[in-house]
């Protein structure tokens, strides 16, 4: 058996902290695939490899990426903003704010990234922009450090089971999954 097998395992939705970390790790597998990108067309040109890679980024940053923002945006960040404490209300509105324009930037950079991985998708250029593949990766590294050294830390301790149930069931849904 392969060792990864059991690591891309997925948490149930009964975790939803675990299940949005889970997606943050397959978001880095994505940017880690996109920063290689420059360097294999430079040296290959939008060969098979370079069209599959530039494809499964697309797909993953089409279908799925939306979901984990809708489930920040809908569940936790409005959960969490009617829990937290007073003593960290100040510090959770910061990253409030900072997480909901980091989303708005990620939504601009992506279009622009979409565009050119779709033209590479079908062979039709092998040019793709590394400022641009560095602003979208560095802004994701950064947006994923807030969420996961303070948002997550934060639901932990301030939501009770029955939010995140709640937050879990409406994960489910949006991913057109059925209760178990």
């Amino acid at each position: 058996m392969p060792s990864d097998l059991l690591f891309a395992a997925a948490p149930g939705f009964d975790q939803p902290l675990a299940v949005l970390k889970h997606c943050h790790d397959r978001i880095r597998k994505q940017l880690a695939t996109l920063q290689k990108l420059p360097e294999h067309l430079q040296k290959h040109g939008a060969d098979e490899q370079a069209q599959t890679a530039a494809q499964g980024i697309l797909r993953y940053f089409i279908q799925a990426a939306p979901l984990h923002h809708e489930d920040e945006e809908h569940d936790l960040l409005p959960s969490l903003q009617a829990s937290v404490s007073e003593s960290e209300r100040a510090q959770f509105e910061i990253n409030l704010s900072k997480i909901l324009e980091q989303h708005q930037r990620m939504a601009e950079l992506w279009e622009q990234l979409k565009q050119v991985l779709t033209r590479i998708s079908e062979a039709q250029t092998s040019i793709i922009d590394p400022g641009l593949i560095d602003a979208f990766t560095n802004l994701y590294a950064e947006h994923m450090a807030i969420e996961e050294n303070h948002i997550a830390p934060l639901a932990a301790k301030s939501l009770s089971a029955e939010q995140f149930a709640i937050m879990g069931q409406h994960m489910q849904q949006r991913r057109g999954i059925q209760s178990a």
